[in-house]
């Protein structure tokens, strides 16, 4: 098969997985530009935020076209993450294959079980500022260090430390997935390596389209089906990755 017919197939997957989650999605880009498109960790890792970035930005309007994004708790809760983002993204392209591999397929796994835990049905009585900022750092790091959205820590956030409802919680996500991806992706201008853009602009392309498509596919399937089934696929992807790694 084809690298050009493989970079559309893995971006459509992860768009798709991004438009119906707010999020999660981009955790597999990495592992998708490096087993199947030949890239290094650190090239991976570079071009995975500059497709995150064009993604959820795409997949932002969409619903902030629908009334889903809380611009004012995004934009506090994005600006938390731009300096760890910004350094962390700095601080990765220095560090050894093996390490960023390792560490991503950790964050990957954790991931998965954030998935396949049950959804807080209900906001919390009050907001906490303080473990909300912490988050958001938090978050803005791993962006920054392993070139991943994050959705699958903002939304849990957004709903459990901030009361967002679920719909506005996944809109606001990308926001936040958005703000802090551009920021790590400044950060590594001109140290991502060889990004191959024959390779990066249609894999874009298909996510980008597959965002919209995920949108529409979550009014028809519910987000607990969908999330269950992408949480198992990214616990196999995280021990092969880990595997490797050891082996």
């Amino acid at each position: 098969m084809s690298v050009l017919i493989l970079a559309l197939i893995a971006g459509a997957v992860i768009g798709l997985a991004l438009g119906a989650l707010g999020g999660g999605g981009s955790v597999l880009a990495v592992p998708a530009l490096i087993y199947l498109l030949g890239f290094s960790p650190a090239s991976a890792t570079t071009a995975s935020l500059i497709i995150v970035t064009a993604t959820s930005a795409t997949a932002l309007y969409a619903h902030a076209r629908d009334g889903n994004v809380a611009w004012k708790v995004g934009t506090l809760f994005a600006a938390a993450g731009i300096v760890p983002a910004f350094l962390a993204g700095a601080a990765a392209g220095h560090l050894p294959a093996a390490v960023l591999t390792g560490a991503f397929s950790v964050v990957a796994a954790l991931a998965a079980l954030r998935m396949l835990r049950p959804a807080m049905s209900e906001p919390p009585e009050r907001v906490r500022p303080v473990k909300a900022v912490g988050t958001g750092v938090g978050l803005g790091a791993v962006t920054g260090f392993l070139g991943v959205g994050g959705g699958f820590l903002a939304v849990p956030a957004l709903v459990g430390v901030l009361g967002l409802r679920m719909k506005q919680a996944v809109g606001t996500s990308l926001l936040v997935i958005t703000v802090n991806s551009l920021a790590a992706l400044t950060a590594r201008t001109g140290t991502g390596g060889d990004l191959r853009w024959e390779v990066i602009a249609p894999f874009t392309g298909a996510a980008i389209l597959g965002a919209w498509d995920g949108k529409r596919l979550a009014s028809k399937i519910t987000g607990q089906a969908l999330q269950r089934v992408f949480a198992f696929v990214l616990l196999a992807v995280a021990a092969l990755m880990l595997i490797d790694v050891i082996v």
